[in-house]
Protein backbone atom coordinates (compact mmCIF):
# COMPACT_ATOMS: atom_id res chain seq x y z
CA UNK A 1 0.00 0.00 0.00
CA UNK A 2 1.12 3.54 -0.79
CA UNK A 3 -0.16 6.41 1.35
CA UNK A 4 0.45 10.03 0.43
CA UNK A 5 -0.63 12.98 2.57
CA UNK A 6 -1.17 16.35 0.92
CA UNK A 7 -1.71 19.56 2.86
CA UNK A 8 -4.43 21.42 0.96
CA UNK A 9 -4.84 25.13 1.60
CA UNK A 10 -8.32 26.59 1.83
CA UNK A 11 -9.59 29.97 2.96
CA UNK A 12 -10.25 28.48 6.39
CA UNK A 13 -6.65 28.88 7.50
CA UNK A 14 -5.59 25.46 8.79
CA UNK A 15 -4.71 23.17 5.84
CA UNK A 16 -6.91 20.16 5.20
CA UNK A 17 -5.28 16.75 4.99
CA UNK A 18 -6.03 15.06 1.68
CA UNK A 19 -5.06 11.39 1.63
CA UNK A 20 -4.21 9.33 -1.43
CA UNK A 21 -4.22 5.55 -0.95
CA UNK A 22 -2.95 3.36 -3.77
CA UNK A 23 -2.73 -0.41 -4.07
CA UNK A 24 0.81 -1.08 -5.29
CA UNK A 25 -0.15 -4.03 -7.49
CA UNK A 26 -3.30 -2.81 -9.23
CA UNK A 27 -2.72 0.96 -8.88
CA UNK A 28 -6.35 1.29 -7.82
CA UNK A 29 -6.62 4.46 -5.76
CA UNK A 30 -8.91 6.20 -3.29
CA UNK A 31 -8.67 9.90 -2.49
CA UNK A 32 -10.01 11.08 0.86
CA UNK A 33 -11.23 14.69 1.25
CA UNK A 34 -9.85 16.54 -1.79
CA UNK A 35 -10.34 20.02 -0.38
CA UNK A 36 -8.90 21.99 -3.31
CA UNK A 37 -5.59 22.60 -5.10
CA UNK A 38 -6.57 19.97 -7.64
CA UNK A 39 -3.39 20.40 -9.68
CA UNK A 40 -1.35 19.36 -6.63
CA UNK A 41 -3.50 16.25 -6.26
CA UNK A 42 -3.40 15.27 -9.92
CA UNK A 43 0.37 15.75 -10.02
CA UNK A 44 0.74 13.17 -7.26
CA UNK A 45 -1.72 10.84 -8.99
CA UNK A 46 0.37 11.03 -12.15
CA UNK A 47 3.52 10.19 -10.20
CA UNK A 48 1.79 7.14 -8.73
CA UNK A 49 0.29 6.10 -12.10
CA UNK A 50 -2.93 5.95 -10.11
CA UNK A 51 -6.24 4.58 -11.35
CA UNK A 52 -8.80 6.49 -9.30
CA UNK A 53 -11.63 4.26 -8.12
CA UNK A 54 -13.14 6.32 -5.30
CA UNK A 55 -13.25 9.84 -3.93
CA UNK A 56 -14.30 9.48 -0.29
CA UNK A 57 -15.75 12.34 1.75
CA UNK A 58 -15.52 12.02 5.53
CA UNK A 59 -18.03 14.86 5.86
CA UNK A 60 -19.60 17.66 3.87
CA UNK A 61 -17.91 20.84 5.10
CA UNK A 62 -16.59 23.20 2.47
CA UNK A 63 -12.97 22.87 3.60
CA UNK A 64 -13.08 19.15 2.75
CA UNK A 65 -15.04 19.10 -0.51
CA UNK A 66 -13.72 22.12 -2.42
CA UNK A 67 -11.86 20.15 -5.09
CA UNK A 68 -14.27 17.26 -5.59
CA UNK A 69 -16.08 18.33 -8.74
CA UNK A 70 -12.97 19.47 -10.59
CA UNK A 71 -11.03 16.40 -9.51
CA UNK A 72 -13.71 13.98 -10.66
CA UNK A 73 -13.93 15.75 -14.00
CA UNK A 74 -10.19 15.25 -14.47
CA UNK A 75 -9.56 11.76 -13.09
CA UNK A 76 -12.94 10.07 -12.66
CA UNK A 77 -13.84 7.85 -9.72
CA UNK A 78 -17.05 7.38 -7.75
CA UNK A 79 -17.83 9.86 -4.99
CA UNK A 80 -18.66 8.09 -1.72
CA UNK A 81 -20.12 9.50 1.49
CA UNK A 82 -22.26 8.33 4.36
CA UNK A 83 -25.97 8.15 3.55
CA UNK A 84 -26.84 11.04 5.90
CA UNK A 85 -24.04 13.21 4.56
CA UNK A 86 -25.22 12.67 1.00
CA UNK A 87 -28.25 14.75 1.98
CA UNK A 88 -26.35 17.24 4.14
CA UNK A 89 -24.06 18.09 1.24
CA UNK A 90 -27.01 19.63 -0.59
CA UNK A 91 -27.67 22.12 2.21
CA UNK A 92 -25.48 25.26 2.24
CA UNK A 93 -26.44 25.90 5.85
CA UNK A 94 -24.60 22.66 6.71
CA UNK A 95 -21.71 22.69 4.23
CA UNK A 96 -20.84 26.28 5.22
CA UNK A 97 -19.25 26.87 1.82
CA UNK A 98 -20.03 30.57 2.08
CA UNK A 99 -17.97 30.74 5.28
CA UNK A 100 -14.78 30.15 3.31
CA UNK A 101 -15.84 31.96 0.16
CA UNK A 102 -16.98 28.95 -1.88
CA UNK A 103 -20.02 28.63 -4.11
CA UNK A 104 -22.81 26.29 -3.04
CA UNK A 105 -22.03 22.64 -3.58
CA UNK A 106 -23.36 20.93 -6.71
CA UNK A 107 -21.78 17.58 -5.78
CA UNK A 108 -23.79 14.44 -6.46
CA UNK A 109 -22.81 11.45 -4.34
CA UNK A 110 -22.46 8.38 -6.57
CA UNK A 111 -22.71 5.77 -3.82
CA UNK A 112 -24.00 6.08 -0.26
CA UNK A 113 -22.29 4.07 2.45
CA UNK A 114 -23.45 2.90 5.85
CA UNK A 115 -21.94 1.61 9.09
CA UNK A 116 -19.80 -1.52 8.58
CA UNK A 117 -19.83 -1.31 4.78
CA UNK A 118 -16.59 -2.56 3.25
CA UNK A 119 -14.71 -0.63 0.58
CA UNK A 120 -12.02 -2.33 -1.50
CA UNK A 121 -9.17 -0.59 -3.26
CA UNK A 122 -7.20 -3.33 -4.95
CA UNK A 123 -6.41 -5.75 -2.12
CA UNK A 124 -6.85 -3.09 0.59
CA UNK A 125 -10.04 -3.30 2.64
CA UNK A 126 -11.60 -0.42 4.58
CA UNK A 127 -14.55 -0.56 6.95
CA UNK A 128 -16.92 2.38 7.25
CA UNK A 129 -17.51 3.65 10.78
CA UNK A 130 -20.34 6.16 11.20
CA UNK A 131 -18.89 8.80 13.54
CA UNK A 132 -21.44 11.60 13.95
CA UNK A 133 -20.90 14.59 16.18
CA UNK A 134 -18.98 17.05 14.02
CA UNK A 135 -21.72 16.54 11.44
CA UNK A 136 -24.58 14.07 11.59
CA UNK A 137 -23.27 12.04 8.66
CA UNK A 138 -19.57 12.15 9.43
CA UNK A 139 -17.73 8.88 8.97
CA UNK A 140 -14.31 7.31 9.41
CA UNK A 141 -12.49 4.64 7.41
CA UNK A 142 -10.66 1.83 9.20
CA UNK A 143 -8.11 -0.51 7.63
CA UNK A 144 -7.35 -3.37 10.02
CA UNK A 145 -4.53 -4.90 7.97
CA UNK A 146 -2.52 -1.69 7.79
CA UNK A 147 -3.52 -0.47 11.26
CA UNK A 148 -4.89 2.90 10.27
CA UNK A 149 -8.06 4.92 10.59
CA UNK A 150 -9.01 8.13 8.78
CA UNK A 151 -11.17 10.16 11.12
CA UNK A 152 -12.04 13.37 9.26
CA UNK A 153 -12.83 16.07 11.81
CA UNK A 154 -14.05 13.68 14.52
CA UNK A 155 -10.79 12.84 16.30
CA UNK A 156 -7.63 14.94 16.19
CA UNK A 157 -4.29 14.69 17.93
CA UNK A 158 -5.11 15.81 21.46
CA UNK A 159 -8.65 17.04 20.81
CA UNK A 160 -11.90 16.51 18.92
CA UNK A 161 -13.87 18.28 16.21
CA UNK A 162 -16.15 21.25 16.73
CA UNK A 163 -19.71 20.47 17.75
CA UNK A 164 -21.18 23.98 17.60
CA UNK A 165 -21.84 23.89 13.83
CA UNK A 166 -25.10 22.76 12.15
CA UNK A 167 -25.90 19.07 12.90
CA UNK A 168 -23.01 18.93 15.40
CA UNK A 169 -23.60 17.33 18.78
CA UNK A 170 -21.14 16.99 21.67
CA UNK A 171 -22.67 13.79 23.06
CA UNK A 172 -22.59 12.16 19.66
CA UNK A 173 -18.96 13.04 19.04
CA UNK A 174 -17.93 11.70 22.45
CA UNK A 175 -19.84 8.49 21.78
CA UNK A 176 -18.21 8.24 18.35
CA UNK A 177 -14.75 8.67 19.81
CA UNK A 178 -15.08 6.58 22.96
CA UNK A 179 -17.36 3.79 21.72
CA UNK A 180 -16.24 3.43 18.10
CA UNK A 181 -12.71 4.80 17.60
CA UNK A 182 -10.88 4.30 20.88
CA UNK A 183 -11.94 0.64 20.94
CA UNK A 184 -9.72 0.01 17.92
CA UNK A 185 -6.34 -1.66 18.56
CA UNK A 186 -3.99 0.68 20.42
CA UNK A 187 -1.34 0.58 17.69
CA UNK A 188 -3.79 1.94 15.12
CA UNK A 189 -2.54 5.16 13.51
CA UNK A 190 -5.09 7.98 13.41
CA UNK A 191 -5.02 10.17 10.30
CA UNK A 192 -7.23 13.21 10.99
CA UNK A 193 -8.73 15.86 8.73
CA UNK A 194 -6.29 18.50 9.95
CA UNK A 195 -2.96 18.51 11.71
CA UNK A 196 -0.66 15.70 12.77
CA UNK A 197 -1.29 11.97 12.88
CA UNK A 198 -1.50 10.22 16.24
CA UNK A 199 -2.22 6.76 17.65
CA UNK A 200 -5.19 5.31 19.47
CA UNK A 201 -3.02 4.50 22.51
CA UNK A 202 -1.93 8.15 22.73
CA UNK A 203 -5.49 9.47 22.67
CA UNK A 204 -7.20 7.04 25.06
CA UNK A 205 -5.87 8.64 28.28
CA UNK A 206 -7.44 11.98 27.30
CA UNK A 207 -10.92 10.49 27.34
CA UNK A 208 -10.70 7.68 29.86
CA UNK A 209 -8.20 9.15 32.35
CA UNK A 210 -8.73 12.89 31.68
CA UNK A 211 -5.04 13.42 30.98
CA UNK A 212 -4.03 16.28 28.64
CA UNK A 213 -1.65 16.09 25.71
CA UNK A 214 -0.42 18.45 22.99
CA UNK A 215 -2.82 19.88 20.44
CA UNK A 216 -3.04 18.83 16.81
CA UNK A 217 -1.61 21.87 15.07
CA UNK A 218 1.65 21.60 13.12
Amino acid sequence: MILKILKINTNLGSPTNCYIITDENTKETMIIDPAGEVDKITEMLDILHAKVKYIYLTHCHGDHIGGVEELKAKVGGKILAHRIESENIKNPAITLNYYIGMEDSMIEIDSRVDENDLIHVGDIEFKVIHTPGHTSGGSSLYCEEHKMVFTGDTLFRGTWGRTDLPTGDVKQIMDSIMKKLLILPEDTIVYPGHGKATMIKEEKPIYFELKPRGLYFD
